[in-house]
């Protein structure tokens, strides 16, 4: 008898989402998504189509109005959507959302804190951090306060925050968005070789197509509906 497959990291089974008021208005159509470690996963489309909506939704932020989610293989309900958010996805989002009168390794050390991990001298989860911060090209920058830094510094101290609890799963919404073109290209490297090296799987909503293309598949939200492109 073969082995059987590992569950898919990310599974979103006919996600539905509509808004009623003042007019109906339905943003997503029966959207299925499969992804696997080690795979990044794009989705472009224009502003308004529903593409952080989708994000949302799939990083438990969001019900939707139908559908059934599925991390590593067990659905998401209200009793366990907590706890899922907090073990087994990072997020990244593009105004960085970090706290700026803490240092960039309190920022980074923030999952583990709200996890109630020990963050000590010492702790698993403090060498972590700093590990993290020097895999993004920080660690000279740990104690700095984060507001002292600039927007690519920001980032990256984002995307090791999103890395803290060792999630499956990276959601990042416009990762690059506020960046030059030099420093974008650093951000999306760290977070396709993250998910490639890592056994992670990473899906990001941008307007960057060149980004996009990087990614192992890409999609396009159009109309509500997730169009392989």
């Amino acid at each position: 008898m073969s082995a059987k497959s590992p569950p898919f990291l990310l599974e979103a089974q006919k996600i539905t989402k509509a808004f009623y008021h003042p007019k109906t208005v339905h943003i997503l159509k029966d959207i299925s998504l499969q992804i696997q470690a080690a795979e990044s996963v794009a989705i472009v489309g224009r502003s308004g189509e529903g593409k952080s909506t989708l994000l949302q939704i799939l990083g438990t932020l969001e019900d939707p109005c139908e559908g059934s989610l599925y991390i590593e293989g067990e659905k998401i309900n209200s009793s366990n959507r907590t706890r899922m958010r907090n073990e087994k996805i990072g997020f990244v989002f593009q105004s960085f959302h970090l706290l700026e009168d803490y240092t960039a390794l309190e920022n980074v050390l923030m999952p583990a804190r709200i996890a109630r991990k020990s963050i000590g001298e010492g702790s698993q989860a403090k060498q972590r951090g700093l590990a993290l911060l020097d895999q993004v090209g920080l660690a000279d920058r740990a104690h700095f306060h984060t507001k002292l830094l600039s927007g690519g510094e920001k980032q990256r101290v984002a995307l090791a925050r999103a890395m803290c609890n060792d999630p499956c799963l990276i959601l990042a919404d416009e990762p690059s968005g506020n960046l030059d073109s030099h420093t974008a290209l650093i951000i999306h490297d760290i977070l396709l070789n993250f998910a490639k090296h890592e056994k992670k799987a990473l899906l990001l909503v941008t307007h960057d197509r060149e980004l996009a293309q990087l990614c192992s598949r890409r999609y396009e939200l159009r109309n509500g509906i997730l169009i392989e492109a």
